[in-house]
């Protein structure tokens, strides 16, 4: 049960380097996350829950928390074939999954955004922010890190995501609607991609991958017990936050298959306490290899296919910061406090309360398509924030039992797995 600071937790595309280079700065960078990775994570560890652990804790042999770790970054399995239980509870009224995707910057049923389709039915966007509420099920096969499958499976409808080579498919049977992408072919690109993708995690593995990344010297992290999870026996790895005043999260418990290292489950309860707000596990799984069948599509006859544009040409139609870089969020803090900080494009809203450009009041269904949630619009939103006053004006603040977020009438927005009271800090301070 010692408590060990942890060393990097490589990620499959992680070479060796001392932190100089692209990678070293890759986990530099997550260190500073948490708040987007949670509000992605938590968008994101979403991406794959919960299996119900089985009943009774196996014996087995003990282990260091550092020994299983370098187990975990030790596990070469490339292949897995499960079910998944993903059950989420961040608190929000009930029928409030379309306003969680604004929320948390999901576009809905019909959004789009970069590369999303355009408003498909079928583009994955569309369905992700749908596992930030209540408890579905998945289907997950993968064939190591260039065909994988995912299926959402409802009581009377089928959603998959396939990924095979340079292919990407999205099959929605509700809609009758498929996307298609053609994915990077170059090494960069592909890292890119593979970058972009991180912040929706789609298996228990990758999930796992993000928090202990996340986590690198911030956390407390020791093994607490051991749990049968989807049949299998598995080691309970315990990661507590540590020098946090403000952070929402209270503690993340990952369980690691005995045999394999492969993270089977994880589960993150808020620091207020009560039942976990994400569960992300197997129910049933093997490691065999699944059919290369599994990972082959052709749309049904009659079925409207969206092309999206390739993932490369997307990167480079991203705005620029004047360094070349991409645009994103002003980070405030650091570790579990950290603050992400997105100002609209358009700046302030204007007296009728749009904006020119979508932006940080589009997150909350405002923007240049109607008026915030602040100020009588329709988004959803509106019974769901509460005004706020302070020195840096008004504003509307969002609560969850994880992530908060404060939308200035300035068209800033202030977003973290921390306190309400952190985010009206912050703005205020940044009023001065």
């Amino acid at each position: 049960m010692a408590r060990i600071q942890p060393a990097p937790y490589p990620g499959p595309d992680d070479g060796g380097d001392d932190g100089g280079g692209a990678r070293g700065r890759r986990r530099k960078a997550a260190r500073y996350a948490v708040p987007v990775a949670v509000a992605g994570v938590a968008a994101a560890t979403i991406s794959l829950v919960p299996a119900l652990a089985d009943s009774g804790d196996p014996s087995l042999p003990t282990l260091t928390a550092q020994q299983l770790l370098t187990k975990m970054a030790g596990s070469d399995t490339q292949t897995v074939d499960g079910t998944v239980k993903v059950t989420t509870d961040l608190g929000l009224p009930a029928g409030f999954s379309g306003g969680a995707g604004s929320l948390f910057g999901g576009s809905g049923p019909s959004g789009g955004g970069p590369g999303a389709g355009q408003g498909s039915a079928a583009a994955p966007q569309s369905h992700l922010t749908a596992l930030l509420d209540g408890t579905h099920t998945l289907h997950v096969s993968a064939d190591g890190q260039d065909r994988q499958k995912i299926s959402l499976l409802e009581p009377a409808a089928e959603y998959s995501v396939i990924h095979n080579g340079a292919q990407l498919w999205a099959y929605d049977s509700a809609s009758d609607q498929a996307y298609h992408q053609t994915l990077p072919q170059d090494a960069q690109a592909r890292a890119q991609d593979r970058q972009r993708s991180a912040d929706f995690p789609a298996t228990p593995q990758a999930a796992a991958q993000a928090i202990l990344k996340a986590a690198d010297g911030t956390a407390s992290i020791t093994v607490a017990g051991t749990a049968r999870v989807a049949g299998h026996s598995a080691y309970q790895l315990l990661i507590t936050p540590q020098h946090a005043d403000t952070t929402t999260i209270g503690a993340i418990r990952i369980a690691v298959d005995a045999k394999t290292g492969v993270p089977l489950k994880v589960t993150l309860t808020p620091r207020s306490g009560g039942k976990a707000v994400f569960d992300v596990g197997f129910t049933k799984v093997g490691f065999g290899r699944p059919a290369a069948s599994t990972f082959a599509f052709t749309p049904p006859k009659g079925v409207k296919v969206t092309e999206g544009g390739s993932s490369s040409a997307d990167h480079r139609e991203r705005p620029q910061t004047p360094h070349g870089a991409e645009a994103g969020p002003t980070v405030l803090g650091k570790g579990w406090d950290s603050i992400a900080v997105i100002t609209s494009p358009g700046g302030a809203l204007d007296k009728t309360g749009t904006s020119g450009a979508d932006g940080a009041e589009g997150l909350f269904g405002g923007g240049a398509h109607g008026k915030r949630g602040g100020h009588g619009g329709d988004s959803p939103l509106n019974a769901f924030g509460k005004q706020v006053t302070g020195s840096f004006g008004t504003g509307t603040l969002f609560h969850t039992r994880l992530v908060n977020a404060l939308l200035t009438d300035k068209g800033t927005l202030y977003v973290g797995a921390v306190t309400e009271s952190a985010l009206t800090d912050a703005a205020g301070a940044a009023a001065k």
